[in-house]
């Protein structure tokens, strides 16, 4: 593997996640198109959660409460991706929730306007991460708080690529059709270094009960979406990957929070 291009990859990646500004040189010669790119996801999860993580560290430092933790870690996450995953989740949740049909669902998920399947897929994303989060802090140091939202940030970016190369586009106009299909190389490469990541992080700070029931969380979740996704629209939409992400960090926290 070439250290410049994976480089250019976790830039690109970074961008195309989330609101932070990379150098325009990680994209000279760039087509648009991720079917590598996606690769360096897992990465790009850690650097773009980096500053939430790095925030949550020091609240606990200073002996913060931990709902008030985490919502402040939850709005620098939202603030930082620019609510990317979370407008995914919306319109997601609208079309598969609304619609009748394949095309209305997919009418229903380019329509801008939010409605309460929507609306109410917000509410749950944003009230159980921070339950979640809430619940888990009080068990972990600072360093190790950071740890497992970096962790977490990694397998959910994860979950997306797999998400992503397990269906076909069902719009051949659509974003996710536009920036191409994931390479079986790269969609492996983003797998194995997301759980190994995750693993990584998490061992120093939770039992492996616990790391083995957020991997088991996390793939029965975005398995049981992937699956209502490929029978009502028939493959994946930009919606759908983002939706993908919230799904795998909601079971994530779910999980360690019961576990630790």
């Amino acid at each position: 593997m070439d250290i410049g291009d994976y480089i250019d990859d976790v830039a690109r990646s970074v961008a195309f996640l989330s609101r932070i500004r990379v150098p325009q040189r990680h994209f000279d010669g760039h087509d648009g198109r991720l079917g590598r790119t996606v690769r360096a996801f897992p990465v790009a999860g850690l650097l773009i959660v980096l500053p939430a993580a790095v925030l949550l560290s020091i609240l606990e430092a200073l002996g913060a409460a931990s709902l008030l933790s985490a919502l402040l870690v939850l709005s620098v996450q939202t603030l930082l991706t620019g609510a990317l995953h979370e407008d995914g989740l919306s319109d997601a949740a609208d079309g598969l929730g609304g619609g009748r049909d394949r095309d209305s669902a997919l009418t229903i998920m380019k329509d801008s306007r939010v409605g309460s399947y929507g609306v109410v897929a917000l509410i749950l994303s944003y009230g159980l991460r921070a339950a979640a989060l809430a619940a888990i802090i009080p068990f972990l140091s600072p360093l190790g708080a950071a740890m497992m939202l970096l962790a977490v940030a990694a397998a959910s970016r994860a979950a997306m690529v797999w998400h992503w190369s397990a269906l076909p586009p069902a719009r051949k106009d659509g974003v996710a059709a536009s920036v191409g299909q994931p390479e079986p190389d790269a969609a492996r490469a983003a797998l194995l270094s997301g759980a190994a990541i995750a693993v990584l992080l998490l061992l120093p700070n939770a039992p492996f009960l616990a790391i083995a029931s957020a991997a088991l969380a996390i793939f029965a979740a975005v398995f049981a979406f992937t699956d209502v996704v490929r029978d009502k629209i028939g493959g994946h939409t930009g919606d759908t990957i983002g939706a993908t992400e919230q799904v795998a960090e909601i079971a994530a926290l779910a999980a360690l929070a019961l576990a630790l």
